[in-house]
C-alpha cells in the first residue's frame, strides 16, 4: 500500500513530518511517498534505518501553500504545491491515500477538485475522534461547513455511521444530534429539520445529546454543523491544555501533592495518553472520492505516524466503497 504524505505541510514541516514517516515505515506495512522539496527532505532521511529507507520515496514538489493563503487562489497559482501533487498521486492511482498537516482549506479544496465528491454527497465533512469514558467516538462536521442544511446533517450521519463501523470497529453505531436539549422540540431550524430526517433514516438514531454528554460516550457518532463542531473541538483542546497547566501549578504548591502525583504517575500517564490528540492521528475528510486524512497543524512525529496508520485502516476497510454503495439509496432528496 502506498500513501502520499505532504512533507511540507504543518507547523513543524518537514522535520517532524519526515520523522513521523520514518517511524511509520519502521512499524507499519506501508510504502510512503514523501511529497515536497527533495533538498529539504533527503538530509532528514539519514536517520532512517535501511529497512525504513526502502519504504520511503521522495516525489518532488517545488511549492508550498501557507496556512494564511487563500486556498482557492493558491491552488490556481501553485500547480506544483505539495498538497496538489500529493492529491494528484491519489487521483492517478499511484497512492491509495493522502495525509497532510498543512492548510486544511487547501487540502479540502485539493481533495474536492482532484478527487471529486462521492455521488449522492452534497458536501464533505471533517470527522474527528473524541476521547470519552467509553473510548473514542466520532464527531462531525468539525470545520468543513460553517453553514449546513438538514439534508447535509443526514448525509454526515450516514457517512459517520459507516466510518465508525468500518474503520473504528463499532458495530451498529449509535447516532445522535448535538443540540441544546434532549427534547426533539428544542433547537434551531437546522436541528429541528435534521431530527425528523434522522428519525426516519435507516440508522440507529438515539435522538439529541447535549454538550455535557459528549465525553461520557452516550453516542458513537455525533452530528452537527461545522461551526458548532469546530467550537466544540477547540473548546475541548483548550480545556485539556488548561487542566494540564492547573494540575502542574497545584503540584508546585504542595509537597504532599507531589508525593501523591509520583505514586499516581502510571495513572496520570494513561490519562494523558487518552487525551492526547496525537494518539488518534488525523481526521478523515468524509464525502470525497478518496482517503484524505487531515492532521492538526501542530502535529509532530507521533501524530503523523498515527495519521498514516488511520489512512492505512481506511484503505484496508474500504470505507469509500461502503459510502458509495449505501449513500445514494439511503439519502433521498428531501430538502
Amino acid at each position: 500500500m502506498r500513501i502520499a504524505l505532504d512533507a511540507m505541510g504543518g507547523d513543524h514541516a518537514p522535520g517532524e513530518i519526515v520523522k513521523g514517516a520514518i517511524e511509520a515505515a519502521e512499524e507499519l506495512d506501508l510504502q510512503i511517498l514523501l511529497v515536497g522539496r527533495p533538498d529539504a527532505i533527503e538530509p532528514l532521511l539519514a536517520e532512517a534505518s535501511a529497512s525504513a529507507r526502502s519504504r520511503l520515496d521522495i516525489v518532488a514538489a517545488s511549492e508550498v501553500i501557507a496556512m494564511d493563503e487563500s486556498p482557492a487562489t493558491a491552488l490556481r497559482k501553485k500547480k506544483d504545491a505539495s498538497i496538489v501533487v500529493a492529491t494528484r498521486l491519489v487521483k492517478e492511482g499511484r497512492a491509495q491515500a493522502l495525509v497532510s498537516a498543512g492548510s486544511t482549506g487547501a487540502q479540502m479544496a485539493a481533495s474536492l477538485l482532484g478527487l471529486g465528491r462521492i455521488s449522492g454527497i452534497d458536501r464533505p465533512a471533517i470527522a474527528t475522534i473524541l476521547p470519552t469514558l467509553e473510548g473514542g467516538k466520532l464527531l462531525l462536521d468539525v470545520g468543513a461547513n460553517s453553514e449546513a442544511k438538514p439534508r447535509n446533517l443526514l448525509q454526515f450521519a450516514h457517512m459517520g455511521s459507516i466510518y465508525a463501523e468500518k474503520v473504528m470497529g463499532i458495530a451498529n453505531p449509535r447516532v445522535a444530534l448535538l443540540n441544546i436539549g434532549e427534547e426533539e422540540t428544542k433547537g434551531n431550524e437546522l436541528v429541528l429539520g435534521a431530527y425528523g430526517m434522522l428519525r426516519e433514516a435507516p440508522l440507529r438514531f438515539i435522538g439529541n445529546v447535549e454538550g455535557r454528554d459528549l465525553f461520557f460516550g452516550r453516542a458513537d457518532v455525533i452530528v452537527c454543523d461545522g461551526f458548532v463542531g469546530n467550537v466544540v473541538l477547540k473548546f475541548g483542546e483548550g480545556m485539556v491544555s488548561a487542566l494540564k497547566t492547573m494540575i502542574k501549578d497545584e503540584l508546585k504548591n504542595s509537597r504532599m501533592a507531589q508525593v501523591g502525583a509520583f505514586l499516581a504517575t502510571p495513572a496520570l500517564r494513561g490519562m494523558g495518553k487518552r487525551l492526547d490528540y496525537a494518539e488518534y492521528g488525523g481526521a478523515p475528510l468524509l464525502g470525497v472520492n478518496g482517503v484524505s486524512i487531515i492532521c492538526h497543524g501542530s502535529s509532530k512525529a507521533k501524530a503523523i505516524k498515527n495519521a498514516l496508520r488511520v489512512a492505512r485502516q481506511g484503505v484496508q476497510q474500504n470505507f469509500i466503497a461502503a459510502i458509495q454503495e449505501h449513500i445514494p439509496g439511503k439519502v433521498e432528496p428531501v430538502c
